[in-house]
């Protein structure tokens, strides 16, 4: 393919009521004021459920050519559901809730349209995505640049846990697209001289249930009342339905289409292997340490519920010879991201993970997922195991059961409604065991290792933040980003 030309976008930040994109439809006014987000029903929404057998070519939704040529450079032949139901609808300039999992190709159906926004009316400051988390934040960035390299779009993110003031600078500079997580958005807002966004023409709230299960509501509520409400076009993209998004659609979104892509909100992925060993809790690090062997070689991501546990597994698995990093809320920004760096570049295989990175992480190919802990919910169990068999490709999900963990366990195939398959404990427990001597030592060795680690929280240089002794509010605003687990 030839190359195609770069077209500059201007950094005039100039702005007028009559957007290209919103006079291709008649003016709608805004369902509700944001003063409450509080579960309240919606009224009806017209809704199109996503064809899945059918594809569609990106010049078939309506895209122009040089952003069909942008995403046929990065691989993207085929739209995806989400992508060939929704991107038509914003050509329309109508508001879109899209509820799609993780791995369904929604980033780019949101940002193309943004873009060719952009190429029709360019602006400074024109668009504002809000993330639940620093590094879907950074994900969604790094998405922007990629397919918005042909124009020249400049972005600009903020999160919390960073330095304000490189953020600010960036701010000066008038980015077209801005991605953020509320609680430093906000902090923008209120303490940037010069920042606003009186003159937005989009917003978009990804992982919507995710931002309200975080807490930021309230949060929300203050962000809405500091941008317009005329002439904005708003996408809100969510995992699942619940009373409260159906609240934040009623405070911020006029005249939406629905636009669903899942059955049900726990269905998986036909080409998802899914299985569970049963296995007496005081030998799950021997089953890992097993079936990682079975596994040699591919990538994975081992899911844990607890800080602790995360970084003692990696610790151990590292003593064992196997590649691994740890990612979780206790270590510092930096350290996450380049944690998770590592594992896109494959340079660690395997990624141990508390369910911070459940949700949003964008890992194109993962072989494996292993909860050696199980989740709380059966929803964060269908998000944990949507890390495998993505875009089309097969994969594999193994549970960890415990004598402790069989109500649970129930409820979660309840949820399913299938039954998962379980592997012949008695059949595999001869060759298991032969781990047990190598895995005892690597253990002790963990939890030496842990115990330092523990006494130098908080240290410079120590691997675990200091937690304690921040003050709440501080928490709320700049952390809230960042889970604790």
């Amino acid at each position: 393919m030839p190359p195609y030309k770069k077209r500059k976008l201007s950094h005039d930040s100039s702005a007028s009521s009559d957007d290209a994109v919103s006079r291709q439809s008649p003016p709608v006014s805004e369902a509700s004021s944001p003063e409450r987000l509080d579960g309240a029903q919606s009224e009806s929404t017209p809704q199109v459920e996503a064809d899945k057998n059918g594809t569609k070519s990106f010049r078939d939704l309506g895209l122009i050519d040089q952003l069909c040529e942008a995403c046929e450079q990065l691989g993207y032949t085929k739209a995806t559901p989400i992508q060939a139901q929704s991107i038509p609808i914003a050509l329309q300039s109508r508001d879109i809730i899209g509820l799609a999992e993780t791995g369904s190709g929604k980033t780019a159906a949101f940002v193309l349209p943004i873009l060719q926004a952009l190429m029709e009316k360019q602006q400074t400051l024109h668009s504002l995505i809000l993330a639940p988390t620093r590094e879907l934040a950074y994900q969604i960035g790094d998405q922007i640049s990629a397919l918005g390299a042909f124009i020249g779009v400049r972005k600009a993110v903020l999160v919390g846990g960073m330095d304000m003031m490189p953020q600010s600078i960036a701010l000066g500079k008038k980015p077209h697209i801005v991605v953020a997580t509320p609680g430093r958005l906000l902090d923008h807002l209120e303490n940037t001289k010069g920042f606003s966004l009186r003159q937005l023409k989009f917003l978009v709230m990804d992982e919507a249930d995710r931002l309200l299960d975080l807490d930021f509501g309230p949060i929300l509520e203050k962000i809405l009342r500091n941008i317009p409400k005329e002439g904005r076009r708003t996408y809100l993209f969510s995992a699942t339905m619940s009373s409260k998004v159906e609240s934040l659609q009623r405070a911020s979104l006029s005249n939406p289409v629905r636009v669903s892509v899942s059955r049900d909100k726990y269905q998986t992925v036909e080409k998802l292997q899914q299985s569970f060993y049963l296995i007496p809790h005081k030998h799950k690090d021997i089953w890992l340490v097993y079936v990682l062997n079975k596994f040699a070689g591919q990538t994975g991501i081992i899911f844990t519920r607890t800080v602790n546990e995360a970084q003692r597994i990696s610790i151990m698995l590292k003593a064992l010879g196997f590649s691994s990093v740890p990612i979780h809320g206790q270590l510092s920004q930096n350290s996450r991201l380049e944690a998770l760096n590592k594992f896109r570049a494959k340079s660690k295989n395997l990624l141990i993970a508390t369910d911070v990175a459940a949700r949003g992480l964008d890992i194109p190919s993962v072989d494996l997922v292993i909860n050696y802990d199980l989740p709380d919910s059966s929803k964060t169990y269908v998000h944990r195991v949507g890390r495998t068999a993505r875009a089309g490709k097969s994969g594999v999900a193994i549970s960890m059961v415990t004598q402790y963990d069989a109500e649970l366990w129930l409820r979660i195939e309840h949820a399913l409604g299938k039954k998962i398959e379980n592997h012949d404990y008695d059949g595999e427990k001869e060759e298991a065991m032969v781990f047990a001597n190598s895995v005892s030592e690597a253990q002790k060795s963990a939890t030496m290792e842990m115990k330092d680690l523990h006494e130098n929280r908080g240290k410079k240089g120590a691997t675990l933040r200091n937690t304690k002794g921040k003050r709440v509010v501080k928490r709320r605003r700049d952390e809230m980003d960042q889970e604790a687990g």
